[in-house]
């Protein structure tokens, strides 16, 4: 990013005898996209360079980029994403004079050359089917016609909301995340056979062998632990969706680990802050954080081709390349 920045606040930045400002601008966006606080920058600053850089100078540096936020917040999307994971993750901010719990929502594509999109974020009180809902409306308005797979966690309505914006599209719950309630009470000592148990259900290699998986696991451990196949069975349809597809589709879309990984790259940035000082301040380094993270996706998720050959093979009504 290249950033303005006011002149009256150069001369703190620059030393004795210096002409330019020499991309400290693009240092102090860095370090703020790392995680580091303006305090900590200050520090870096006076440390590494001998220059005294006020906080209030940092702040107007990064705020700056604000309004790339919102440019990018709403700009066009890709008609036709594939795969779309949906996820969110909480932060502190300040509201309304208290310090709250925010839910900041994320939605990562998968465009058809297999490359990862952040299409993008948005902050709520709570995370809520309700709101969730006004996320796809937003995607529809930016012009994302048809996704193919949406995969989501458990969250109790989410499906119903992205199937009354995209009546076509399959919801893949995780299965990452079905596993982990499944093993919520079950003591130490039967975990791990309760969990290779459950291995024989989603590994199986069609429906009807994970459905008999199921009825086994059942028989097995209903005595000890009867709500766990009702879990199972409860969300069956959506759990299942993976096996509608091949092993190059099966693999990407049978988990949200692919969004796991990037929220936990952002927890990485916001772990130093106890709390932000408004919701622009969250947007703002989640953005820029958003973009460190961005560098490293160079390459289309792993056999992409074959899979995308799949997708048109099975929605080539959907989809023209």
């Amino acid at each position: 990013f290249r950033l303005p920045l006011r002149m009256g606040c150069l001369h703190k930045l620059i030393k004795k005898g210096e002409k330019q400002l020499g991309g400290f601008d693009e240092r102090i966006v860095s370090l703020y996209a790392r995680g580091m606080s303006t305090r900590d920058i200050q520090a870096h600053f006076e440390e590494a360079y001998g220059v005294e850089v006020s906080p209030t100078f940092i702040s107007q540096v990064t705020n700056a980029v604000l309004d790339e936020v919102k440019a990018w917040q709403q700009r066009p999307l890709a008609p036709v994403y594939p795969i779309v994971y949906l996820d969110c993750l909480v932060v502190r901010s300040r509201d309304s004079g208290s310090i709250q719990n925010k839910s900041v929502y994320l939605a990562l594509g998968v465009n058809t050359d297999g490359e990862k999109e952040l299409l993008g974020l948005w902050i709520a009180q709570t995370e809520g089917a309700k709101f969730w809902l006004s996320v796809m409306n937003e995607l529809k308005n930016r012009g994302v016609e048809d996704i193919f797979i949406a995969c989501v966690d458990g969250l109790k309505g989410f499906p119903d909301a992205i199937e009354a914006v995209y009546p076509k599209t399959q919801v893949q719950l995780c299965i990452v995340h079905q596993i982990r309630n499944s093993l919520r009470f079950v003591s130490w000592k039967e975990r791990k056979a309760v969990a290779a148990h459950l291995k024989t259900i989603y590994g199986a290699a069609t429906l009807q062998q994970a459905e008999q998986a199921l009825e086994q696991f059942a028989q097995t451990w209903d005595n000890q632990h009867p709500g766990i196949s009702k879990s199972w069975r409860d969300n069956w349809t959506r759990l299942s969706v993976f096996f509608d597809y091949p092993p190059e589709i099966r693999k990407v879309i049978y988990t949200t680990n692919a969004i796991e990984s990037l929220n936990a790259s952002l927890r990485q940035v916001t772990k130093t802050r106890r709390s932000f000082p408004n919701d622009d301040a969250v947007l703002k380094l989640l953005y820029l954080a958003l973009h460190q993270i961005a560098k490293k996706w160079t390459m289309p998720l792993r056999d992409w081709k074959p899979a995308m050959t799949q997708f048109m093979i099975m929605y080539g009504d959907r989809v023209s390349l």
